[in-house]
């Protein structure tokens, strides 16, 4: 008959052994992980060097995944210069308010080691809009421009009345702007004109916009009338661009396809049912993104826009994490 002490050391091992394994595979994973990362920083980079070599002056902005500005993903690893030269800024949603105030400590001290070379364009969900204020204040402080938009807006689908910080000065870059609007979603606008003339007729130094009025891409025409604000100053118009996540209403989407179906489809993206996370670096996705005439890319660019918004670039995050 086994002895106490001896089941008790063949459990303690056992439980030891199984942290082990834990333990080898969260450290499995974060290796993967930041491999998948350091394949976004390359996607980052190749997808500016197709779009400036198109057009030099054309801005590329991803949106979160601050890390990536960081060898290895690790701020204590020093800045990624390579990734960081070929950036114009970097957006970042609920920095200091998610609903309530509530600062992501860990992406406020990343984005200050960062202010000093890079345009900062922060988003803020704001429950209470008496906080927004408060918001504006706190991101004006670092150097960081606020879009605060209130519970009625969390999808981008308003146009607040007035801007932050309006002036009629001329916008050429991102460093010129006070004020940006964040509007992706045009369900609030019966018609293409509507939304167009919406937008016509406000003062935001920065247009961020998607590319398409439902499934009808913007002309060239259109988004020049925009680059004029109402009060007679310049303004630069950005489009929305999803990197990390294929979307089922857009023009490259295929009937047949679903979760694995290209292998490149990997996960489902929780919240969001129209959206699939990507195997980022497969050939497939990458000539859909940029590289050629119908590439998403090419037509931000043949539409007119002065740069894209890269959202999603924390997706090689997702894939090995939730």
């Amino acid at each position: 008959m086994e002895s106490f002490s001896s089941k008790h050391c063949a459990m303690k091992k056992t439980m030891f052994l199984l942290c082990c394994s834990l333990v080898f595979a969260s450290c499995s994973k974060e290796r993967r992980s930041n491999k998948a990362g350091e394949k976004m920083q390359q996607f980052v980079q190749d997808i500016s060097a197709y779009a400036k070599g198109i057009k030099s002056n054309f801005f590329i902005i991803p949106q979160n995944g601050s890390e990536l500005a960081f060898n290895h993903l690790d701020p204590s690893e020093g800045r990624n210069e390579a990734y960081l030269s070929v950036i114009d800024g970097i957006g970042i949603e609920e920095l200091f308010y998610d609903g309530n105030y509530s600062p992501d400590q860990e992406d406020l001290e990343r984005l200050r080691t960062l202010v000093n070379s890079e345009r900062i364009l922060v988003s803020e969900n704001i429950t209470d809009a008496g906080n927004i204020p408060d918001a504006v204040t706190k991101n004006s402080a670092e150097g960081f421009l606020c879009f605060p938009r209130d519970a009625s807006n969390y999808d981008y689908i308003n146009i607040p009345s007035n801007p932050t910080n309006e002036h009629n000065g001329n916008v050429s870059s991102l460093s010129d702007a006070k004020n940006y609007l964040y509007l992706i979603n045009s369900k609030n606008f019966p018609t293409k004109q509507s939304f167009l003339d919406a937008l016509a007729a406000t003062n935001y130094d920065i247009l961020l916009i998607d590319l398409f009025y439902e499934n009808e891409s913007f002309t060239a025409s259109e988004i020049n009338q925009l680059k004029t604000k109402a009060n007679g100053g310049t303004r630069l118009v950005i489009a929305y661009m999803n990197v990390g996540s294929a979307e089922n209403y857009r023009y490259y989407w295929k009937d047949n396809w679903k979760k694995g179906r290209p292998n490149w489809l990997a996960k489902p993206y929780e919240g969001y049912a129209d959206e699939i996370w990507v195997k980022f670096w497969k050939d497939e996705w990458r000539a859909i993104i940029f590289g050629n005439d119908n590439s998403y890319t090419k037509r931000i660019i043949d539409a007119g826009f002065d740069g894209a918004y890269l959202d999603n670039v924390e997706a090689y995050y997702f894939l090995y994490f939730e």
